[in-house]
């Protein structure tokens, strides 16, 4: 039931698309009501279903509205369903995830991963950025870090794990670099 700015953020976190996606915004949740996920409340569970061409259900993903999917089970799934639109696809970076001094896991459309990038600015402190949906195993070890949840930014300073941008802990670990 996203509007169209925030299915567009969506689909950057899969590195782009190559297929149609549907808010459901207007009117409010009618598809959702006719695939089963409108709650009570007016809002949906967190609901992914891929439909091939021919209209056929090929993927269904439900999770609670607080949970986030797993972009990659998703990637795996539409490139089972669309084969030449996965060859398309952007290839993700492999690389051994950097250690040491201030690691920001985040993604590009995460608003509170803007209000971290600005605050490291705003005290001239050097990090190191990871985007979770384009670097192998960045999203596991943020799982990892956060019982299962996708949190960003996550914040890894030497050592020391910060879920979600926490201006008082993030104080209190870099008080001396400050």
């Amino acid at each position: 039931m996203d509007h169209v700015p925030c299915l567009k953020a969506w689909a950057d976190s899969l590195g782009g698309v190559h297929y149609p996606l549907l808010s459901d915004f207007w009117p409010h949740g009618d598809i959702a009501q006719k695939y089963d996920v409108l709650r009570a409340d007016g809002y949906t569970e967190r609901a992914l279903f891929i439909i091939d061409k021919q209209g056929i259900i090929r993927y269904i993903d439900i999770h609670d509205i607080d949970l986030q999917p797993d972009n990659d089970e998703l990637r795996q799934a539409l490139r089972q369903v669309d084969p030449v639109a996965a060859a398309r696809e952007p290839k993700r970076m492999p690389s051994a995830l950097p250690t040491g001094g201030i690691v920001m896991y985040c993604t590009k459309w995460c608003g509170d991963c803007k209000k971290a990038r600005l605050w490291l600015a705003d005290h001239k402190l050097s990090y190191t950025e990871v985007d979770i949906y384009n670097i192998e195993g960045a999203v596991k070890q943020v799982r990892q870090w956060n019982n299962g949840l996708i949190i960003t930014p996550t914040f890894e300073i030497d050592g020391k794990i910060i879920s979600d941008y926490d201006e008082p802990k993030l104080r209190e670990v870099l008080k001396e670099k400050l």
